[in-house]
């Protein structure tokens, strides 16, 4: 495979596709929350300095409140983004594209800790590098993972070029699966569009099994 896509067919019939969120991404939007807190951290540390009983407990209480459901509170009730991971366009959602449910993220931001272990999210670290979705300990056992969600755009437009007929009985699965494939080349890398393509006219180099099934798409979705 040239690309991590992972896709997934609906219950209703339509096919699903995430792009899981690497290590440099997710570190960024980690750094990024952890400076929006920095504040109240700095603000605490200085209380606790000089305060002691209830005053110094409130405090830690707060600490742990901040550290432990700040994630919690955002991944909940904004689509599966803290502040960081906004900014970076990643999300986290359930592995078959549900949204992230309150047990969900409870679960992943409480393992955290294993992931933490022994110092730096070395475990966590290592765990993600370990499967194809960059899963954390925290994300296996909740079923979740992170993943990339682009701005809506508008649709693509198909350019008319030549076509060619097919040359063989099409069934309604070839029909739509070369249809996706010319509405979605603009966002496809040359290579992968050749490996698709090579899949259908293995008798073709890439290079002309690219051609020869864009041209049988455009053929079917009627451009003269």
């Amino acid at each position: 495979m040239i690309d991590d896509r992972q896709s997934m067919r609906t219950a209703e019939g339509a096919t699903l596709s995430l792009v899981p969120a690497g290590i440099l991404p997710r570190g960024g939007a980690f750094l990024i929350d952890l400076l929006i807190r920095a504040p109240v951290y700095i603000v605490a540390l200085v209380v606790l300095s000089t305060r002691t009983g209830s005053a110094a407990g409130l405090m830690l209480i707060l600490l742990f409140l901040l550290e432990w459901f700040y994630p919690v509170l955002f991944e909940v009730l904004r689509h599966g983004q803290t502040p960081g991971k906004r900014l970076l366009g990643i999300a986290v959602t359930h592995t078959d594209g549900a949204p992230v449910t309150l047990n969900g993220s409870l679960l992943r931001n409480l393992i955290r800790q294993a992931d933490f272990f022994p110092m730096f999210y070395l475990t966590g670290f290592v765990a993600m590098l370990s499967n194809r979705r960059f899963q954390r300990f925290g994300d296996m056992a909740a079923n979740t993972m992170v993943v990339h969600v682009g701005n809506s755009r508008p649709p693509q437009q198909i350019s008319v070029a030549q076509t060619t007929p097919p040359d063989w009985q099409v069934t309604l699965d070839d029909q739509q699966t070369l249809l996706a494939l010319l509405e979605r080349q603009d966002s496809l890398s040359a290579a992968r569009r050749q490996e698709l393509c090579a899949l259908g006219w293995p008798e073709l180099d890439s290079a002309q099994a690219e051609q020869r099934a864009m041209a049988t798409a455009r053929h079917l979705r009627g451009l003269e």
